[in-house]
């Protein structure tokens, strides 16, 4: 293990900036894409003045950090949040690396990853204007797919000699279908008024993703996170109606990670989990 340590040190360093790397561009995205603009013609510039920003200044964390959170060109404050959704990504993208050794799962890893920054773009997009893009959403359904065709479908190939379970197909299928039409019906029902479409799509994107445990335990935090910030937000504003897609991001977040391990935790206490044997 210490013969490979310099190596998880620069692979890990790698994942760190380019995280960053990334962060910066979701910046864009969860600017532009409400706005419908074009996320690759027109450079980054100043919301205040309109000055280009020159590329030093473009430097992920770094550059907010020395210019202190101004425009070099008008000294108008720059929000502390780019250099959040910076760092946000990029520490979820070494924490990733982390949990799924980089040497065993790097293809699943770096799918997580790509989710998660996805879900970043949904949480502060949703939140400022209560929208969430069909494009991530359509990403996000990209990354289901290779989920499947690249880790799922060869783990199933590879363990059928060890009498491997169902084939995740079917859970991926189900889970497309497990959340996302509850929520439909509850979008139909109450005429978009405590849910909105577009958290209809990403769950069933997310569930397409996760399998059909992943899917429901992403549900139930969101519900559970969901509803503490409703409450909050109640008593400070007296106003109930607040944006649901942070919550389903950050349910499918931890589900991404943890999820299998907490559905069999929750069958298991109700008696009905599958006990593993050995052979």
């Amino acid at each position: 293990m210490s013969e490979l340590l310099p190596y998880y040190i620069v692979i890990y360093t790698f994942v760190f900036l380019f995280g960053a790397s990334i962060g910066s561009f979701l910046n864009v995205c969860i600017y532009r894409l409400p706005k419908e603009e074009s996320l690759i013609k027109r450079n980054s510039h100043c919301m205040s003045c309109g000055t280009e920003i020159k590329r030093r200044d473009l430097i992920p964390i770094v550059s907010w950090c020395l210019l202190r959170g101004k425009c070099r060109a008008c000294g108008a404050p720059i929000s502390p949040r780019y250099t959040i959704v910076e760092a946000l990504n990029a520490v979820l993208y070494l924490l990733v690396f982390l949990w799924f050794d980089v040497m065993q799962m790097p293809i699943h890893a770096i799918l997580v990853c790509l989710l998660f920054s996805a879900l970043i773009v949904v949480f502060f997009m949703d939140w400022d204007t209560q929208l969430i893009s069909n494009y991530v959403v359509i990403f996000i359904a990209i990354l289901a797919v290779l989920e499947y065709f690249l880790t799922d479908n060869m783990l199933y190939i590879t363990d059928a000699t060890n009498h491997a379970s169902d084939n995740p197909l079917l859970s991926h299928i189900i889970g497309l279908f497990a959340v996302s039409v509850p929520l439909l019906l509850i979008e139909l029902f109450s005429k978009g008024r405590a849910m909105g479409r577009g958290d209809v799509y990403l769950m069933a994107a997310c569930g397409l993703f996760l399998g059909v445990g992943g899917a429901v335990v992403a549900l139930f935090i969101a519900l559970v996170t969901g509803s503490v910030a409703g409450i909050i937000q109640k008593h400070k504003s007296g106003d109930s109606v607040f944006a649901f897609g942070p919550w389903l991001s950050v349910g499918v977040a931890i589900a991404a990670i943890w999820g299998q391990q907490l559905c069999n935790l929750y069958l298991n206490f109700v008696g009905i989990g599958v006990e593993q044997t050995t052979m």
